[in-house]
């Protein structure tokens, strides 16, 4: 009885010594940010258009196309070496698709409040295309979310913008800044 006590401690001690080094062994998943995605040496993403006068902001929002809703790049570079990369990168969703239940199943993934429907959008490569099985509720997307997935260097096209990047989303969960 004593040798299979001792037995099972040594299976269990050693259990426990590979659920400890499971961390090494899985694959680290890449905390981005939206700089991140802009190549060395290509010109950084415009800062988003600022509008003070609300009936400006009325004119861009009835303004089906033209200037005032362009895409600013549809067509940015973006860095091959993300392609395939487990990363987690914080934004903004705007939906593309939502389910009979309210739950956003695929969406632009961008990096400010606003994007792609009160502003222009932003470059192409400040813009992800993500899809998720499970989604986020409609009546959550006023705050900013973490995704985490795959990234794809891939360009897909929304009737709201060309993306840069796409990603079938692992996590999906409510931002919190790293700082605390």
């Amino acid at each position: 009885m004593m040798k299979k006590l001792g037995m099972t401690h040594c299976v269990a001690s050693a259990f426990a010594a590979l659920l400890l080094a499971a961390p090494a062994w899985a694959e680290s998943v890449l905390d981005l940010t939206w700089s991140e995605l802009i190549p060395q040496g290509a010109p950084a993403a415009a800062p988003p258009p600022v509008v003070h006068d609300l009936s400006q902001l009325a004119d861009t929002l009835s303004a089906e196309s033209g200037p005032g809703m362009a895409q600013m790049s549809p067509a940015a570079p973006v860095v091959q070496a993300l392609d395939g990369q487990a990363v987690k990168l914080p934004g903004y969703i705007v939906p593309l698709e939502v389910t009979e239940e309210g739950r956003v199943v695929e969406f632009l993934l961008v990096p400010y409040f606003g994007a792609c429907i009160h502003v222009p959008p932003p470059p192409s490569n400040q813009i992800v295309h993500v899809r998720s099985e499970l989604g986020v509720r409609l009546d959550a997307l006023y705050q900013p979310f973490w995704v985490e997935g795959p990234l794809k260097v891939e360009v897909s096209s929304s009737d709201l913008a060309e993306a840069g990047y796409s990603m079938n989303a692992d996590k999906i969960y409510a931002y919190e800044s790293p700082e605390g």
